[in-house]
């Protein structure tokens, strides 16, 4: 096949993930897709291999495992036009945590599966033992929600009225949950028309051999660049604040990494045995830690797919936080991501010392649960936390972001407080919280919150322990924190993830970890620093304690 015809397809698939993308958001009910957009849509080819990575990539190797089990459980034969599978199953369907709702659906062309349509999001209530289903102490699988493995919720275009009521019937949320589901599958059965008309356009052939090209090329792609890598191994370790449930153990993440004949392995043995609480992973979050940081330490540039599998091994041992068995539960799964990818990155920085950069912080999550919420609104809040970037070689880490792996977003203060029964009274980026470098870090960011009514709280975050790391000299970023009714005599200080109940008048603040910084402090420009105190990201203080530094 030529070349343009390959980039055209290519590029049409890119464009159709684009469109999914945004009507599912314009569509969604909660705030979750709304605002945060905690999903991803994706195109992938008849055996479940993604053509274009999604925005939310830490989904993109989910898709496999998933499809992989469809095929496993129907065969060809039990798989038809107008069918929808519906699974949010971690350990039989691949999906990050039980929350995690996929959609999947088949493209039929000259009689025969030539792709599926698929999507991922995040649901505001599936049960489990606290509101919102997130829980910070899970000890099981069973606690996070009800468990729902690859069936179909379609058949032959039909809707199957009873899984939606036996899923509906597990919510605390059934409204934003309905919603959400409807606009999912909508937006599912979408792609796979879409993927339909250009079969019809160009030939189901030539769809199957574009797919079989571009997945050929990611892996070649990605082949060269290992191949200019120096051969050798490589090992880093990072710790956990804890697993939410043996509070005073922390968890130890492990990677030893080997190039050779062209080749990357990533290896996971030497990780802690999986946790009692909700820390723990399956093989498709490491994938995506393993290829995210793979990719940024190698070639920002190069195009993820399931072609680059190709080039890559990863060793597992059974029974351990990177390969979880059922049924250890692994709802706060995404604070283990963004350390993994800190150790791995780590490991990355000696076979390309030119892209290594400091620990970052950890974006986390927020669950208010409104004793009633405003009038004619919900009464669930789940927001994510945006964190900071390490600093590194030539450039400074970002503030209040998202940190690795998810592009999700900032809730807006007000949508938080015309939706729900609550004052956002600060927020603002915290002074001195980068790690000090040549190349600062990023700064923490902060939020406080008033309570109008009574509410259960729950806050999943890490770092606050063990806070992101310095590289080449540079000094640690500030660690992670939650405080409950700051300045008063009922001040609680928190140190890990929990769940607590607050009355109406009470206030916490929030704050997440800032990035390491890169290289020696007084190695930084005196200019940039000038800049910085001017910007009220570091103290004058700090400049001299720090820096080595005295700014007139």
């Amino acid at each position: 096949m030529d070349a343009i015809t390959i980039q055209i397809l290519r590029n049409k698939i890119a464009s159709l993930v684009d469109e999914m993308h945004y009507h599912f958001y314009r569509s969604g009910y909660s705030t979750i897709i709304r605002e945060s957009r905690d999903f991803s849509c994706v195109i992938v080819d008849a055996t479940g291999r993604l053509i274009v990575a999604p925005p939310m990539f830490f989904h993109a190797p989910v898709y496999r495992h998933l499809v992989g089990r469809i095929l496993e459980v129907y065969g060809d034969g039990g798989i038809e036009p107008g069918d929808v599978f519906v699974s949010n199953h971690p350990y039989e369907g691949g999906l990050p945590h039980v929350s995690d709702m996929a959609f999947v659906a088949p493209v039929f062309a000259d009689g025969k599966i030539v792709a599926f349509s698929g999507s991922i999001a995040h649901k505001a209530d599936i049960g489990g033992t606290v509101p919102g289903s997130t829980s910070a102490n899970a000890t099981e699988m069973f606690h996070e929600g009800l468990l729902i493995p690859p069936i179909k919720i379609r058949a032959g275009g039909k809707a199957l009225p009873d899984i939606e009521r036996l899923i509906l019937a597990n919510t605390r949320q059934p409204a934003l949950v309905r919603g959400d589901v409807t606009a999912q599958i909508a937006v599912t059965e979408m792609g796979a028309t879409r993927v339909g008309e250009l079969c019809d356009r160009f030939g189901a052939s030539t769809i199957t051999e574009a797919f079989a090209a571009i997945l050929k090329g990611a892996a070649d792609e990605l082949r060269r660049a290992i191949a200019k890598l120096p051969e050798g191994t490589s090992s880093a370790e990072g710790l956990l604040d804890s697993d939410g449930v043996v509070m005073d153990k922390p968890i130890k993440l492990a990677v030893t990494i080997t190039v050779k004949d062209g080749l990357a392995t990533f290896d996971f043995s030497s990780s802690d045995p999986q946790a009692k609480g909700p820390v723990n992973l399956r093989p498709s979050m490491v994938e995506a830690c393993v290829f995210y940081a793979l990719i940024g330490s190698l070639g920002p540039r190069f195009a993820f797919n399931d072609g680059m599998r190709d080039a890559v091994r990863f060793i597992y041992k059974p029974r351990t936080i990177t390969n979880a068995e059922a049924p250890a539960p692994v709802s706060n799964y995404q604070m283990v991501n963004l350390k993994l990818v800190d150790v791995i990155l780590d490991a990355m920085a000696y076979f390309h010392p030119a892209r290594a950069t400091a620990g970052a912080g950890s974006s986390s999550a927020l669950l208010i649960n409104w004793s009633k919420g405003r009038p004619g609104g919900s009464n669930m809040q789940y927001e994510i936390v945006g964190s900071a970037y390490g600093g590194g070689m030539g450039h400074d880490g970002t503030s209040a972001t998202a940190a690795h792996l998810s592009n999700l977003h900032i809730t807006p203060i007000e949508i938080l407080e015309s939706e729900y029964p609550c004052r956002i009274t600060r927020f603002e980026m915290v002074p001195d919280t980068g790690g000090a470098g040549r190349w600062r870090g990023g700064q923490s960011m902060q939020r406080e919150y008033e309570l109008l009514e009574d509410a259960s709280v729950i806050r999943r975050f890490d770092k606050s322990r063990f806070p992101p790391n310095g590289v080449a000299g540079g000094q640690q970023g500030g660690p992670g924190g939650f405080v409950i009714n700051p300045g008063t005599s009922s001040e609680q200080v928190v140190r890990a993830s929990a769940r607590f109940e607050l009355k109406a008048g009470d206030r916490f603040v929030l704050q997440s970890a800032g990035g390491g910084g890169y290289g020696d402090p007084h190695e930084r420009d005196e200019a940039a620093l000038a800049a910085d105190i001017a910007e009220g990201r570091v103290t004058r203080q700090a400049a001299e304690t720090q820096y080595g530094q005295k700014i007139r």
